[in-house]
């Protein structure tokens, strides 16, 4: 099977005809377990999550706030490895067709083997990787393998970010770009702020690339809040927060499926 970058593109494109921003939510896999994990990413996209982002649980999630280094802890010492982090891609997306792409830092990646992680994320029917701590410098081997298995490869960009670094970063990445809203970790805030408008603005001038902003936003209010000027909102924290604090499995599925219906009311509440 070829990979998705397809698929994700044309969910982007359909939710920019419909004015709105796309939902795109996130999990780490082997949270609670695999198989429920499969099934909590399921009730996301069936509560109104548009893309999914699979979380590879690492030992040190430098970038993750205490609720996700949390969660993948759970996974870790559940087990989880590559083969269930490429196996949750590949249930979710077919139980649900929606776009699923996985989230990780760069060094398992390169443990496992470029090419073999590309082939087999494609394979699973996966639509692109998000690296957060690849340098563009350094991704050409990656970016070679993921055109050539269909994937997207998705950069993230900061505040701190200069012009030429967000077009250089741009250039290099395909699918659409993430933003992070705040310098920081991870986890829901107050206010997503007015840097992550800045951020979208000037990654819009450099880039036709659809600008999703991630970090910080745990609500319908704020998701409103950012869908009036970015492509898509992303949410991981809150979803994680809710299955980390329900009594059972089936309440945690509950509340996923209705924070992602709250979420997605709210990325569908422009002006």
């Amino acid at each position: 099977m070829a990979g998705n970058i397809e698929g994700l593109s044309s969910v982007l494109a359909a939710a920019k005809a419909e004015n709105r921003a796309a939902l795109v939510g996130y999990l780490p896999a082997g949270f609670p377990t695999v198989a429920d994990g499969v099934r909590a990413i399921t009730a996301m996209i069936e509560g109104g999550c548009d893309i999914v982002e699979v979380g590879l649980p690492h030992s040190d999630p430098v970038l993750d706030g205490p609720v996700i280094q949390t969660a993948d802890d759970i996974a870790l010492r559940g087990g989880v490895r590559i083969a269930d982090v490429i196996r949750t891609v590949g249930e979710a997306h077919a139980a649900t067709g929606a776009p699923v792409l996985c989230m990780t830092y760069w060094n398992p990646v390169d443990a496992y083997g470029v090419e073999r992680f590309a082939a087999d994320l494609a394979a699973a029917g996966g639509a692109g990787c998000i690296l957060p701590d690849l340098p563009v410098e350094e991704s050409e081997t990656w970016r070679k393998a993921a055109e050539q298995h269909g994937l997207a490869t998705v950069f993230v960009v900061a505040p701190s970010s200069r012009d030429e670094r967000l077009a250089r970063i741009t250039a290099a990445g395909t699918g659409f770009v993430y933003a992070a809203s705040l310098m920081g970790v991870t986890g829901t805030r107050e206010s997503v702020g007015r840097e992550a408008q800045d951020l979208v603005r000037r990654t819009r001038a450099v880039t036709e690339l659809p600008v999703c902003v991630g970090l910080g936003v745990s609500n319908a209010e704020q998701a409103r809040e950012v869908a009036e000027f970015a492509d898509g909102v992303i949410v991981g924290s809150a979803f994680v927060k809710r299955l980390l604090d329900a009594p059972d499995l089936e309440s945690g599925l509950d509340a996923v499926r209705t924070l992602a219906g709250e979420l997605a009311a709210g990325v569908r509440g422009r002006s």
